[in-house]
C-alpha cells in the first residue's frame, strides 16, 4: 500500500511541474507577444471538428466513437460521397456522369436516412 502512495505522490508531482513548465511557457509567450500576434487571438477556437454543430446529446458518444477510432455510417457514406465526386471531377465522360449518379443516389440514400434518425429522435 505505501509503494502505491508513494507512485501516486510521485505521479502527482511530475503532473505539478508539468503543470508549472506549461505556466511559465505561456506566460513567456505573453510576455513577448507571440499569443496576442495570433490571428485568433482572444477569440473562440475553432477546431472544425464538427463539435458545435453536433446536438448536446451526442456529443459525448460521438466523441467515445471517434477517440475509439469508429466512423460512423453515415460519415462513411459522406466519405464515399466525397470521394465518388472527385473520381467524377477526375474522369472524363461517360464514366463522369456515371460517377455522378452513383455519389447522387449516395446523396439521397443518406438524406433518407439522416430523416428517419431525426424524426426517431435519435438525432
Amino acid at each position: 500500500m505505501a509503494g502505491q502512495s508513494n507512485a501516486h505522490e510521485k505521479r502527482e508531482q511530475r503532473l505539478r511541474l508539468l503543470e508549472d513548465d506549461i505556466g511559465r511557457a505561456l506566460n513567456d509567450s505573453v510576455r513577448n507577444g507571440e499569443l496576442q500576434s495570433a490571428p485568433s487571438y482572444g477569440k473562440p477556437m475553432n477546431f472544425g471538428d464538427g463539435y458545435d454543430d453536433t446536438p448536446a446529446e451526442l456529443r459525448m458518444p460521438m466523441k467515445v466513437l471517434k477517440d475509439a477510432g469508429v466512423v460512423p455510417p453515415e460519415v462513411e457514406v459522406m466519405q464515399r460521397i466525397a470521394a465518388l465526386d472527385q473520381r467524377a471531377a477526375a474522369a472524363a465522360e461517360p464514366e463522369a456522369a456515371a460517377l455522378r449518379r452513383q455519389a447522387a443516389d449516395l446523396r439521397l440514400a443518406l438524406s433518407l436516412r439522416l430523416e428517419r434518425l431525426r424524426q426517431s429522435g435519435s438525432l
